[in-house]
């Protein structure tokens, strides 16, 4: 039987090529959240006794430093020493051991996620096949994406990239608004006029209220909007099935969400249309059973991907082929040039799809020297 001999989290922090600033966090109006001014995210190694390693990533893009505390502290002692294929009760104990303090979620989550994703590459990897044939097998050799993002401070700008988006035969868009309904409208419009195959959905970062949502949504529904994403606070579940129940177009949720006794409520209230989990935040073995419980509802998956590095990319695509109700994946063209900094086995941009690698593990190399050197604990 295999052991596990080390497990170590190592905080990144990537800085662009011409950028010397000191690390800096900001929120970016009318959103609420925080952005950092560099790329950070967390990446955890395991070892086995007969030297097979595995990697994972946690979606940390502001304050790696917390979860690689928690993989530290609390997860590596009760890992040391444990059957690493054996993932999913070893997963399961390690998610019990702050559930009775109510930390499933957050940066424990976090932690845990990226443990888990290691431990599947881990395991794949000591089989000698990839994270998704130990899933159970494809349902499709190219995962499907839509192009995030439409950077820019006018809708000229954006129709412009749009165009260019639909030259390379995209035809699934997602834009971030909240700059007031009239002009969110205004915008969307613009951008259905593109090309009449063209989907675009829409990310309010939860900035408006249930009716300004709703007339928002009512608008889209118009429009023929592809989904609305969050459109009121994040932990709203009876607004957002409020706005849910008064418009047409489908409610999208759930990059904020790590398991599924999040999820489920959302489900039992007709609060989404489509999820949207964060393999970086619930792991592998948690976005597969949440997948299934989607199923339940005829809910699809659309997985969030927005700052992580490389290996989370190569977790989501991995689950997003072994899973049957996948809508489509997120691929975000202005954050995509990091993903590689910490892999020798390039990830291709997929602005229409990405192929499935067949392992083993993950299907990626990744570069040791580069983490080592953006570690920053």
């Amino acid at each position: 039987m295999p052991k596990i001999t080390a497990v170590e989290a190592f905080p990144l922090v990537l800085a662009a090529s011409d950028q010397a600033s000191a690390r800096s966090y900001t929120t970016k109006p009318p959103w609420p959240s925080i952005y950092g001014s560099h790329r950070e995210a967390l990446v955890v190694r395991v070892s086995a006794d007969d030297g097979t390693v595995g990697w994972g990533e946690a979606l940390a893009p502001v304050a790696p430093e917390v979860p690689a505390k928690i993989v530290e502290l609390l997860l590596q002692p009760a890992m040391l020493g444990a059957d690493p294929t054996r993932v999913r009760p070893l997963v399961g104990s390690l998610r019990a051991l702050m559930r009775e303090r109510g930390h499933l979620g957050g940066h424990q989550g976090d932690a845990i996620a990226a443990v888990d994703i290691a431990l599947w590459d881990l395991a794949a990897r000591i089989a000698g096949v990839g994270v998704t044939q130990m899933l159970g097998g494809a349902y499709r050799d190219t995962v499907p994406t839509y192009v995030s993002g439409l950077p820019g401070k006018s809708d000229a700008e954006r129709v412009a990239q749009a165009r260019d988006w639909v030259e390379q035969d995209v035809r699934r868009i997602k834009i971030g608004i909240g700059h007031g309904v009239r002009a969110d409208l205004a915008t969307v419009e613009a951008l259905r006029d593109v090309h009449p195959d063209l989907q675009v959905g829409v990310d309010v970062h939860g900035v408006y209220d249930v009716a300004d949502a709703v007339k928002l949504g009512r608008g889209l529904d118009r429009i023929g909007a592809w989904f609305l994403e969050a459109p009121v606070g994040f932990e709203n579940i009876e607004g957002h099935a409020e706005v849910a129940r008064r418009i047409d177009t489908p409610i999208a949720i759930g990059e904020s969400l790590r398991h599924r006794l999040e999820f489920g409520p959302w489900l039992q209230a007709g609060a989404a249309g489509i999820l949207q989990p964060d393999v970086g935040r619930t792991g592998i073995t948690e976005l597969v059973d949440l997948a299934a419980m989607a199923d339940l509802w005829f809910t699809p998956l659309a997985p969030h991907h927005s700052a992580g590095l490389g290996i989370a990319m190569a977790a989501s695509i991995q689950v997003s082929a072994a899973v049957q109700n996948l809508l489509a994946y997120e691929f975000h063209p202005t954050l995509f040039e990091p993903v590689n900094h910490i892999l020798d086995t390039p990830i291709e941009p997929g602005p229409t799809g990405f192929a499935v690698r067949n392992g083993p593990g993950l299907g990626i190399t990744v570069d040791e020297d580069a983490v080592r050197a953006a570690c920053v604990a």
